[in-house]
Protein backbone atom coordinates (compact mmCIF):
# COMPACT_ATOMS: atom_id res chain seq x y z
CA UNK A 1 0.00 0.00 0.00
CA UNK A 2 1.19 3.50 -0.82
CA UNK A 3 -0.14 6.81 0.49
CA UNK A 4 0.42 10.42 -0.48
CA UNK A 5 0.56 13.29 2.01
CA UNK A 6 0.75 16.92 0.85
CA UNK A 7 1.43 19.71 3.35
CA UNK A 8 -0.17 23.11 2.88
CA UNK A 9 1.59 25.30 5.49
CA UNK A 10 -0.47 28.51 5.29
CA UNK A 11 -2.99 29.77 7.86
CA UNK A 12 -4.94 32.97 8.46
CA UNK A 13 -3.29 32.96 11.89
CA UNK A 14 -1.59 30.34 14.03
CA UNK A 15 -3.73 28.71 16.73
CA UNK A 16 -2.43 29.11 20.27
CA UNK A 17 -1.82 25.35 20.72
CA UNK A 18 -0.33 24.61 17.27
CA UNK A 19 3.26 23.45 16.79
CA UNK A 20 2.83 22.24 13.20
CA UNK A 21 4.91 23.80 10.44
CA UNK A 22 2.69 26.72 9.43
CA UNK A 23 2.96 30.33 8.34
CA UNK A 24 0.71 33.37 8.08
CA UNK A 25 -0.80 33.58 4.62
CA UNK A 26 1.21 35.41 1.97
CA UNK A 27 -0.45 35.26 -1.46
CA UNK A 28 2.81 35.50 -3.42
CA UNK A 29 4.53 32.87 -1.27
CA UNK A 30 1.52 30.60 -1.69
CA UNK A 31 1.72 30.84 -5.49
CA UNK A 32 5.44 30.04 -5.44
CA UNK A 33 4.83 27.17 -3.03
CA UNK A 34 2.25 25.54 -5.30
CA UNK A 35 4.72 25.73 -8.21
CA UNK A 36 7.34 24.08 -5.97
CA UNK A 37 4.90 21.33 -4.98
CA UNK A 38 4.29 20.54 -8.65
CA UNK A 39 8.04 20.18 -9.23
CA UNK A 40 8.42 17.99 -6.15
CA UNK A 41 5.67 15.71 -7.48
CA UNK A 42 7.68 15.28 -10.68
CA UNK A 43 10.77 14.26 -8.68
CA UNK A 44 8.84 11.48 -6.94
CA UNK A 45 7.12 10.41 -10.14
CA UNK A 46 10.57 9.51 -11.51
CA UNK A 47 11.34 7.59 -8.31
CA UNK A 48 8.20 5.49 -8.48
CA UNK A 49 8.91 4.64 -12.10
CA UNK A 50 12.45 3.37 -11.44
CA UNK A 51 12.35 2.08 -7.84
CA UNK A 52 10.60 -0.98 -6.46
CA UNK A 53 7.85 0.99 -4.69
CA UNK A 54 4.16 0.25 -4.84
CA UNK A 55 2.85 1.84 -8.03
CA UNK A 56 -0.73 2.71 -7.03
CA UNK A 57 -1.65 5.30 -4.42
CA UNK A 58 -4.54 4.15 -2.23
CA UNK A 59 -4.95 7.28 -0.11
CA UNK A 60 -4.28 11.00 -0.45
CA UNK A 61 -4.31 13.47 2.43
CA UNK A 62 -3.93 17.24 2.17
CA UNK A 63 -3.04 18.53 5.62
CA UNK A 64 -1.65 21.67 7.15
CA UNK A 65 -1.70 24.38 8.05
CA UNK A 66 -5.03 25.10 6.45
CA UNK A 67 -5.53 23.44 3.03
CA UNK A 68 -8.93 25.12 2.69
CA UNK A 69 -7.10 28.45 2.55
CA UNK A 70 -6.36 27.57 -1.11
CA UNK A 71 -8.56 29.16 -3.77
CA UNK A 72 -10.75 26.95 -5.95
CA UNK A 73 -8.32 27.40 -8.84
CA UNK A 74 -5.37 26.40 -6.64
CA UNK A 75 -7.19 23.29 -5.38
CA UNK A 76 -7.86 22.30 -8.96
CA UNK A 77 -4.26 23.01 -9.97
CA UNK A 78 -2.85 20.79 -7.23
CA UNK A 79 -5.20 17.89 -7.95
CA UNK A 80 -4.63 18.09 -11.70
CA UNK A 81 -0.92 17.63 -10.99
CA UNK A 82 -1.53 14.80 -8.53
CA UNK A 83 -3.43 12.88 -11.18
CA UNK A 84 -0.86 13.78 -13.83
CA UNK A 85 2.12 12.48 -11.80
CA UNK A 86 0.74 9.55 -9.81
CA UNK A 87 -1.31 6.44 -10.42
CA UNK A 88 -4.32 6.79 -8.12
CA UNK A 89 -6.50 3.76 -7.35
CA UNK A 90 -10.14 4.08 -8.39
CA UNK A 91 -11.37 3.62 -4.81
CA UNK A 92 -8.67 5.77 -3.17
CA UNK A 93 -9.63 7.72 -0.07
CA UNK A 94 -8.96 11.42 -0.75
CA UNK A 95 -9.06 13.62 2.34
CA UNK A 96 -8.74 17.37 2.64
CA UNK A 97 -8.41 19.19 5.95
CA UNK A 98 -10.65 22.25 6.22
CA UNK A 99 -11.07 25.00 8.76
CA UNK A 100 -14.23 27.09 9.20
CA UNK A 101 -13.53 30.67 8.29
CA UNK A 102 -11.70 29.63 5.10
CA UNK A 103 -14.30 27.28 3.63
CA UNK A 104 -16.93 28.24 1.05
CA UNK A 105 -19.53 26.35 -0.93
CA UNK A 106 -17.58 27.08 -4.11
CA UNK A 107 -14.45 25.45 -2.65
CA UNK A 108 -16.48 22.45 -1.48
CA UNK A 109 -17.87 22.01 -4.98
CA UNK A 110 -14.36 22.24 -6.43
CA UNK A 111 -13.06 19.63 -3.97
CA UNK A 112 -15.89 17.29 -4.91
CA UNK A 113 -15.14 17.78 -8.62
CA UNK A 114 -11.44 17.05 -7.98
CA UNK A 115 -12.18 13.68 -6.37
CA UNK A 116 -12.05 14.61 -2.69
CA UNK A 117 -14.34 12.12 -0.94
CA UNK A 118 -13.51 12.78 2.72
CA UNK A 119 -13.34 16.02 4.68
CA UNK A 120 -11.66 16.58 8.02
CA UNK A 121 -13.01 19.76 9.60
CA UNK A 122 -11.19 21.34 12.52
CA UNK A 123 -13.61 22.54 15.18
CA UNK A 124 -12.05 21.73 18.61
CA UNK A 125 -14.91 23.12 20.78
CA UNK A 126 -18.52 24.25 20.44
CA UNK A 127 -18.24 27.13 22.91
CA UNK A 128 -17.24 30.37 21.18
CA UNK A 129 -15.37 31.64 24.23
CA UNK A 130 -13.25 28.46 24.20
CA UNK A 131 -12.55 28.85 20.47
CA UNK A 132 -11.37 32.41 21.11
CA UNK A 133 -9.16 31.31 24.02
CA UNK A 134 -7.29 28.80 21.86
CA UNK A 135 -6.90 31.20 18.94
CA UNK A 136 -9.39 29.77 16.45
CA UNK A 137 -10.58 32.27 13.80
CA UNK A 138 -14.17 31.02 13.57
CA UNK A 139 -17.32 30.57 15.62
CA UNK A 140 -19.29 27.39 16.17
CA UNK A 141 -22.06 28.81 13.98
CA UNK A 142 -19.62 29.19 11.06
CA UNK A 143 -18.56 25.57 11.52
CA UNK A 144 -22.14 24.33 11.47
CA UNK A 145 -22.89 26.36 8.33
CA UNK A 146 -19.85 24.84 6.57
CA UNK A 147 -20.73 21.35 7.78
CA UNK A 148 -24.29 21.57 6.41
CA UNK A 149 -23.01 23.01 3.11
CA UNK A 150 -20.63 20.05 2.81
CA UNK A 151 -23.53 17.63 3.27
CA UNK A 152 -25.56 19.56 0.71
CA UNK A 153 -22.69 19.39 -1.82
CA UNK A 154 -22.67 15.61 -1.39
CA UNK A 155 -19.95 14.76 1.14
CA UNK A 156 -21.03 11.79 3.26
CA UNK A 157 -17.65 11.06 4.90
CA UNK A 158 -16.80 13.92 7.25
CA UNK A 159 -14.51 13.90 10.27
CA UNK A 160 -14.84 16.52 13.01
CA UNK A 161 -11.78 17.31 15.15
CA UNK A 162 -12.44 18.01 18.83
CA UNK A 163 -10.06 18.74 21.69
CA UNK A 164 -10.47 18.26 25.43
CA UNK A 165 -8.41 19.22 28.51
CA UNK A 166 -8.23 22.79 27.18
CA UNK A 167 -7.36 25.67 29.55
CA UNK A 168 -10.06 25.95 32.25
CA UNK A 169 -12.04 23.18 30.53
CA UNK A 170 -14.64 21.35 32.59
CA UNK A 171 -16.44 18.05 32.01
CA UNK A 172 -19.80 19.74 31.34
CA UNK A 173 -18.33 21.82 28.52
CA UNK A 174 -16.78 18.70 27.03
CA UNK A 175 -20.06 16.81 27.27
CA UNK A 176 -21.79 19.71 25.51
CA UNK A 177 -19.25 19.56 22.66
CA UNK A 178 -19.78 15.83 22.17
CA UNK A 179 -23.57 16.08 22.35
CA UNK A 180 -23.75 18.93 19.86
CA UNK A 181 -21.50 17.15 17.36
CA UNK A 182 -23.31 13.81 17.77
CA UNK A 183 -26.55 15.62 16.85
CA UNK A 184 -24.99 16.45 13.46
CA UNK A 185 -24.22 12.76 12.87
CA UNK A 186 -20.74 12.95 11.26
CA UNK A 187 -19.21 9.68 10.07
CA UNK A 188 -16.01 10.16 12.08
CA UNK A 189 -14.85 12.04 15.19
CA UNK A 190 -11.27 12.64 16.31
CA UNK A 191 -10.99 13.62 19.97
CA UNK A 192 -7.58 14.64 21.27
CA UNK A 193 -6.37 15.69 24.68
CA UNK A 194 -4.49 18.99 24.60
CA UNK A 195 -0.72 18.55 24.70
CA UNK A 196 1.19 21.71 25.54
CA UNK A 197 4.11 22.00 23.14
CA UNK A 198 7.08 24.27 23.76
CA UNK A 199 7.13 27.24 21.41
CA UNK A 200 3.36 27.62 21.24
CA UNK A 201 1.43 30.60 22.60
CA UNK A 202 -0.48 28.39 25.06
CA UNK A 203 2.79 27.04 26.44
CA UNK A 204 4.03 30.58 27.08
CA UNK A 205 0.70 31.50 28.68
CA UNK A 206 0.96 28.48 30.98
CA UNK A 207 4.54 29.41 31.90
CA UNK A 208 3.26 32.90 32.78
CA UNK A 209 0.62 31.33 35.07
CA UNK A 210 -2.29 32.61 32.96
CA UNK A 211 -4.13 29.30 33.42
CA UNK A 212 -3.78 25.95 35.13
CA UNK A 213 -3.85 22.59 33.40
CA UNK A 214 -6.71 20.34 34.42
CA UNK A 215 -5.70 17.49 36.70
CA UNK A 216 -4.94 14.00 35.42
CA UNK A 217 -8.10 12.45 36.90
CA UNK A 218 -10.32 14.96 35.07
CA UNK A 219 -8.42 14.31 31.83
CA UNK A 220 -8.98 10.54 32.20
CA UNK A 221 -12.66 11.09 33.09
CA UNK A 222 -13.11 13.15 29.92
CA UNK A 223 -11.42 10.41 27.89
CA UNK A 224 -13.52 7.62 29.38
CA UNK A 225 -16.72 9.61 28.91
CA UNK A 226 -15.76 10.13 25.26
CA UNK A 227 -15.31 6.42 24.64
CA UNK A 228 -18.54 5.41 26.39
CA UNK A 229 -20.73 8.20 25.02
CA UNK A 230 -19.56 7.79 21.44
CA UNK A 231 -19.97 4.01 21.64
CA UNK A 232 -23.57 4.47 22.84
CA UNK A 233 -24.15 6.62 19.76
CA UNK A 234 -22.74 4.22 17.20
CA UNK A 235 -19.09 5.28 17.02
CA UNK A 236 -16.44 2.58 17.33
CA UNK A 237 -13.15 3.55 18.92
CA UNK A 238 -10.61 2.01 16.54
CA UNK A 239 -7.55 3.99 17.68
CA UNK A 240 -6.62 5.85 20.86
CA UNK A 241 -8.13 9.17 19.69
CA UNK A 242 -10.31 8.16 16.73
CA UNK A 243 -13.93 7.01 16.49
CA UNK A 244 -16.02 6.16 13.45
CA UNK A 245 -19.30 4.81 12.23
CA UNK A 246 -18.83 1.27 10.78
CA UNK A 247 -16.88 1.40 7.53
CA UNK A 248 -15.73 5.02 7.95
CA UNK A 249 -12.36 4.45 9.62
CA UNK A 250 -9.70 6.78 8.17
CA UNK A 251 -7.76 4.67 5.67
CA UNK A 252 -4.92 7.16 5.46
CA UNK A 253 -4.23 7.15 9.19
CA UNK A 254 -4.47 3.35 9.30
CA UNK A 255 -1.79 3.31 6.61
CA UNK A 256 0.50 5.21 9.05
CA UNK A 257 -0.37 2.99 11.99
CA UNK A 258 0.28 -0.19 10.01
CA UNK A 259 3.66 1.18 8.87
CA UNK A 260 2.90 1.14 5.14
CA UNK A 261 4.79 3.39 2.75
CA UNK A 262 3.78 6.95 1.93
CA UNK A 263 5.20 9.89 0.02
CA UNK A 264 5.33 13.19 1.92
CA UNK A 265 5.42 16.39 -0.13
CA UNK A 266 5.78 19.99 1.00
CA UNK A 267 7.72 21.98 3.58
CA UNK A 268 8.01 20.02 6.82
CA UNK A 269 6.28 16.91 5.43
CA UNK A 270 7.57 13.44 6.32
CA UNK A 271 7.55 10.27 4.26
CA UNK A 272 8.44 6.59 4.44
CA UNK A 273 9.75 4.82 1.34
CA UNK A 274 11.79 1.64 1.04
CA UNK A 275 13.76 1.31 4.28
CA UNK A 276 13.96 5.05 4.94
CA UNK A 277 11.97 7.69 6.75
CA UNK A 278 12.57 11.28 5.78
CA UNK A 279 11.62 14.81 6.78
CA UNK A 280 11.53 17.78 4.45
CA UNK A 281 13.02 21.15 5.36
CA UNK A 282 10.50 23.40 7.10
CA UNK A 283 11.66 26.83 5.97
CA UNK A 284 9.82 27.95 2.83
CA UNK A 285 12.86 29.63 1.25
CA UNK A 286 15.07 26.58 1.85
CA UNK A 287 12.34 24.38 0.41
CA UNK A 288 12.09 26.59 -2.68
CA UNK A 289 15.86 26.77 -3.21
CA UNK A 290 16.27 22.98 -3.10
CA UNK A 291 13.37 22.44 -5.48
CA UNK A 292 14.86 25.02 -7.86
CA UNK A 293 18.02 22.87 -7.99
CA UNK A 294 15.89 19.78 -8.78
CA UNK A 295 16.80 18.35 -5.37
CA UNK A 296 14.41 16.61 -3.05
CA UNK A 297 13.97 19.07 -0.16
CA UNK A 298 14.96 16.54 2.50
CA UNK A 299 16.55 17.72 5.75
CA UNK A 300 16.77 14.37 7.51
CA UNK A 301 16.90 10.83 6.15
CA UNK A 302 16.95 7.83 8.49
CA UNK A 303 17.66 4.33 7.25
CA UNK A 304 15.71 2.02 9.53
CA UNK A 305 17.28 -1.10 10.99
CA UNK A 306 15.22 -4.24 11.53
CA UNK A 307 15.02 -3.38 15.23
CA UNK A 308 13.78 0.14 14.37
CA UNK A 309 11.04 -1.34 12.21
CA UNK A 310 10.01 -3.84 14.90
CA UNK A 311 9.73 -1.09 17.52
CA UNK A 312 7.76 1.15 15.17
CA UNK A 313 5.37 -1.67 14.34
CA UNK A 314 4.77 -2.29 18.05
CA UNK A 315 4.36 1.40 18.89
CA UNK A 316 2.05 2.16 15.97
CA UNK A 317 0.14 -1.13 16.10
CA UNK A 318 -0.76 -0.80 19.77
CA UNK A 319 -2.35 2.58 19.05
CA UNK A 320 -5.12 0.71 17.26
CA UNK A 321 -7.78 -1.06 19.28
CA UNK A 322 -7.25 -4.29 17.34
CA UNK A 323 -3.66 -4.28 18.61
CA UNK A 324 -0.85 -6.27 17.02
CA UNK A 325 -0.83 -9.80 15.61
CA UNK A 326 1.97 -12.27 16.37
CA UNK A 327 1.74 -13.71 12.85
CA UNK A 328 2.57 -10.30 11.29
CA UNK A 329 5.91 -10.25 13.13
CA UNK A 330 6.64 -13.83 12.08
CA UNK A 331 5.94 -13.03 8.42
CA UNK A 332 7.68 -9.67 8.27
CA UNK A 333 10.64 -10.14 10.64
CA UNK A 334 10.80 -13.91 11.21
CA UNK A 335 10.56 -13.46 14.98
CA UNK A 336 8.41 -15.22 17.56
CA UNK A 337 6.92 -12.17 19.24
CA UNK A 338 5.86 -14.01 22.41
CA UNK A 339 9.34 -15.40 22.94
CA UNK A 340 11.15 -12.13 22.29
CA UNK A 341 8.87 -10.04 24.52
CA UNK A 342 7.67 -12.62 27.04
CA UNK A 343 8.78 -10.62 30.10
CA UNK A 344 7.12 -7.38 28.91
CA UNK A 345 3.91 -9.20 28.01
CA UNK A 346 3.65 -10.87 31.41
CA UNK A 347 4.47 -7.68 33.34
CA UNK A 348 1.96 -5.59 31.38
CA UNK A 349 -0.76 -8.27 31.71
CA UNK A 350 -0.23 -8.37 35.46
CA UNK A 351 -0.73 -4.60 35.58
CA UNK A 352 -3.90 -4.94 33.46
CA UNK A 353 -2.39 -2.73 30.74
CA UNK A 354 -2.62 -5.25 27.88
CA UNK A 355 -4.76 -8.26 26.96
CA UNK A 356 -3.31 -11.33 25.29
CA UNK A 357 -5.14 -13.73 23.00
CA UNK A 358 -3.96 -16.64 20.89
CA UNK A 359 -3.32 -14.31 17.95
CA UNK A 360 -1.89 -11.15 19.53
CA UNK A 361 -1.98 -8.43 22.18
CA UNK A 362 -3.84 -5.15 22.56
CA UNK A 363 -4.14 -2.39 25.11
CA UNK A 364 -6.78 -2.54 27.82
CA UNK A 365 -8.71 0.64 28.57
CA UNK A 366 -6.35 1.25 31.49
CA UNK A 367 -3.46 0.79 29.06
CA UNK A 368 -4.86 3.34 26.62
CA UNK A 369 -5.02 5.91 29.39
CA UNK A 370 -1.24 5.65 29.87
CA UNK A 371 -0.34 4.30 26.43
CA UNK A 372 3.06 5.99 26.19
CA UNK A 373 4.20 4.17 29.33
CA UNK A 374 3.21 0.87 27.72
CA UNK A 375 5.06 1.65 24.47
CA UNK A 376 8.25 2.46 26.40
CA UNK A 377 8.26 -1.01 27.96
CA UNK A 378 8.79 -2.61 24.55
CA UNK A 379 11.38 -0.08 23.45
CA UNK A 380 13.49 -0.59 26.57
Amino acid sequence: MLGLYIHIPFCVSKCNYCDFNSYKLDVNLKKRYIDDLKKEMELYKKDIEKENYEKEICSIFLGGGTPSILTSNEIEEIFNNIYKNFNIKDNAEVTMECNPGTLTREKLETMKKCGVNRLSIGLQAVQNNKLKEIGRIHTYEEFEKNYKEALDVGFDNINVDLMYALPNHNIDEWKESLEKIISLNPSHISAYSLILEEGTKLYDMYEDNEFELIDEDTDINMYNHTINYLKQNGYNQYEISNYSKPGFECKHNILYWKCYHYIGLGAGASGYLGNSRYNNVENLDEYHNMIEKNEKPISNLENLSIEDKIQEKIFMGLRMNEGIYFEDFKKEFNIEFKNKYNKQIEDLKNKDLIKESKVGIKLTQKGREISNSVFVEFIN
